[in-house]
């Protein structure tokens, strides 16, 4: 499936482009806004002739710079409109600063006020006995220092099924966890999700998941302690991702004097069941 759909979608919605596009694409955005702004102004005042006093006739960069100071309301009084024409160009431009500015001075506090989660996911996906019973895990971790409080985790499967009238169709199914929320999750999560003949992993294998193009969703979501802004994190795992017999090595130690530490180094290591 082609996603020119979706990129058409994507710049048909400016306000959704300008909160999500990374900073640095932002500021070249709106550099090349307000250049494009002030030339389209400078061509209106040369339109009119001579109309901006103390300005060479015909010089798109003198129009342009008296654009920048309209624009800003910087108003050095070098140049001034001295035509009918010039000072209704001058009031549209004066309008349009101002309203560009409130635009943009929102856009810029809601970029900022976003309350973002940095949550780190296991590369990986392991099958391995738990309690005598096949379970599938994976580990998740708060990267920040402030804890997410009532944290929620959302698994779900995706796999493409036939119906009888031989109709291809993808549907969903919920992996039950052992534990789908916490009070706090300050640094580490490991979710379990039992593989009994009730799972929809029931006799499955990686070679089946990926001839059913399986995915595996991951929906984290909670509420930053901090700023008390809820926050998501989201994370999809493909059928090659889940490795089975295997098991995640024991990231947390104890040092000397009972107190414990998480060693991140090894957070992604696997090893094979024994």
């Amino acid at each position: 499936m082609s996603n020119a759909g979706a990129w058409h979608s994507y710049w048909r919605d400016p306000y959704h482009l300008l909160l999500t596009i990374p900073w640095p694409g932002f500021f070249l955005l709106m550099v090349l806004v307000y250049g494009l702004l002030n030339a389209l102004f400078a061509l209106a005042y040369l339109a009119g002739g001579d109309g901006i006093a103390q300005a060479q006739p015909g010089s798109f960069w003198d129009a342009f710079f008296f654009s920048v100071q309209t624009l800003a309301s910087i108003g050095y009084g070098a140049m001034y409109p001295q035509t009918l024409y010039a000072n209704a160009v001058v009031t549209v431009e004066a309008l349009v600063g101002l309203l560009g500015l409130a635009v943009v001075t929102g856009l810029v506090f809601t970029r900022f006020a976003q309350s973002t989660a940095r949550i780190l996911f296991s590369r990986v996906v392991v099958v391995t006995p738990y309690n005598g019973v096949p379970a599938l895990m994976f580990r998740s971790a708060n990267q920040r220092g402030n804890p997410v409080i009532e944290a929620q985790m959302r698994v779900y499967l995706l796999r493409d099924e036939v119906s009888l009238e031989g109709q291809v169709m993808r549907r969903l199914y919920p992996l039950n966890l052992l534990r789908g929320e916490t009070p706090s999750f300050p640094l580490t999560w490991t979710a379990i999700h039992p593989i009994d003949a009730d799972s929809p992993l029931w006799q499955q294998t990686t070679e089946s998941l990926a001839q059913l193009r399986a995915q595996m969703i991951v929906s984290l979501s909670g509420i930053d302690e901090t700023v008390t802004q809820a926050v998501h994190a989201r994370h999809v795992y493909q059928a090659h991702d889940i490795l089975w017999d295997h098991r995640f090595i024991d990231i947390i130690h104890e040092i000397q004097g009972g107190d414990r530490y998480i060693d991140f180094s090894h957070f992604h290591d696997v090893v094979a069941s024994s």
